[in-house]
């Protein structure tokens, strides 16, 4: 009830107010090996996060060779030296831990919640699998959670409703050396051909603590962790230098019009283009604008072309910064009866309008203030915290970003939001149509 009132109090505070700040003391050091550690204190409850993130992605990967990442998120649960096969997770659930991991395109994150006074227990776990994971290492482990890998690939992709949509954008997106081109899961093929060698030199090179940044946050003493850490962490060697994927300019010449037939009930289409990377002032600028336009009942396209014509099932927008390019992205399902051209002619109308008589500051402040609240909440967790330091750190540079993350979000006026999303938004993009089995016919047509 205390931190519900809080929230409730600072969100009335920053609507008759400014942008807030967020206030997150924390301690950064790094060990001999390069290994960045990050030490915050939160004794509002007797529990503590141990977050390892490693700056590895499915962006790292190479053509031909993706999903590595991703798949090292479940060799990484599979045991180490030191601890046998399949008693990482046992261990931790024995003393009632949350664990898990995640992959995005730009790092992988591996974690667990538990009691504090078990907090040398995640570090253990933590370090011997950075340090020796490849000894422990099979080909049958490997073969195994390839699978594991394709089968949830068939789950999420091939056999879900529009599931290879944002696949097929991407690949008309980007060029196919560009590392966002490919999805984080990898292709069937490549997940097939990948050999013991390769996921291991993958590993080798990647998985290393000067690759890697370490946060412990919650109920602890710093002074008694960091003995700890040096312990389990201190020994393993620093890897070698490798070449990170650099931002370089992306664009269409001309508009790419794709379709593809899925088991669905109702067509749906897909608008995007290629907009700001992560941690710019573009990327707060453009989630602004996606705010206005689909963001609650209010909203432009919302009570347009839901509520009031009825014409849609759902609508949304979204800005997607990521760490070496953006995206923006306008996702509309008709109603029944309704078509895919009907529904991009419906957005072109409304677009243009926004475009030639502007927004308000009242929906720029209603979307800021969403944010404020998002990043309030995202920090009141023990785990919020360490994940978001361990990510400010590397996407940004910089972990005290967690205390500045509305920074970019300061005096955003009318006329900005117009001219960045003019900027963005009158350049070429992909238009995808999903349609149902046989029905060609129902992709989006231009012009009519």
């Amino acid at each position: 009830m205390k931190v519900l009132l809080a929230i409730l109090f600072l969100v009335i505070f920053m609507n008759i107010s400014t942008i807030a700040q967020i206030d997150v003391k924390f301690e950064q050091y790094n060990l001999d090996n390069g290994l960045t550690v990050i030490l915050h204190e939160d004794h509002n409850a007797p529990v503590a996060s141990v977050t390892v993130m490693y700056h590895v992605g499915s962006k790292n990967e190479k053509p031909k060779r993706t999903g590595f990442a991703h798949l090292f998120e479940h060799m990484m649960f599979q045991g180490s030296q030191h601890v046998g096969d399949n008693e990482h997770f046992k261990l931790l659930q024995e003393v009632g831990a949350n664990v898990n991991g995640f992959t995005q395109q730009d790092g992988t994150t591996y974690f667990e919640v538990l009691p504090s006074n078990f907090v040398e227990l995640g570090l253990y776990l933590e370090a011997d699998r950075m340090g020796f994971l490849l000894s422990a290492m099979t080909q049958e482990k490997l073969d195994n959670q390839r699978d594991v890998v394709k089968n949830e690939r068939r789950q999420n992709y091939e056999n879900r409703p529009y599931g290879l949509a944002d696949e097929k954008i991407a690949k008309a997106l980007y060029p196919a050396t560009h590392p966002y081109s490919w999805p984080v899961i990898g292709y069937m093929e490549d997940l097939s051909a990948a050999s013991l060698d390769d996921v291991k030199d993958f590993f080798k090179t990647y998985y290393a603590p000067n690759n890697a940044c370490l946060v412990v946050s919650g109920d602890i003493n710093p002074e008694d962790v960091k003995p700890m850490i040096q312990k389990y962490f201190g020994s393993i060697p620093k890897g070698n230098s490798f070449d990170r994927p650099q931002a370089v300019p992306v664009s269409l010449e001309k508009e790419a019009r794709i379709f593809y037939e899925d088991k669905v009930q109702l067509p749906r289409l897909n608008l995007t283009w290629h907009s700001a990377a992560g941690n710019t002032r573009d990327d707060a600028v453009m989630s602004v604008f996606s705010d206005i336009l689909t963001n609650g009942k209010s909203s432009r396209f919302y009570k347009s072309l839901v509520y009031d014509k009825q014409i849609a099932q759902s609508v949304r927008a979204s800005q997607g910064g990521s760490e070496i390019a953006g995206e923006f992205q306008i996702q509309i399902t008709p109603k029944p009866g309704k078509n895919l051209t009907e529904m991009e002619k419906a957005i072109d109308e409304i677009l243009s309008d926004v475009f030639k008589n502007g927004v308000t500051q009242d929906e720029i402040d209603k979307s800021v203030t969403g944010t404020e609240v998002q990043i309030v909440n995202r920090s009141a967790t023990v785990l919020g915290k360490g994940n978001t330091l361990a990510a400010s750190y590397f996407l940004t540079g910089d972990a005290n970003n967690i205390n500045r993350q509305m920074e970019f979000y300061k005096n955003i006026t009318p006329k900005e939001v117009i001219e960045v999303a003019k900027k963005y938004l009158q350049q070429p993009k992909v238009v995808l149509s999903v349609v149902p089995l046989g029905k060609p016919e129902l992709a989006a047509k231009k012009g009519e």
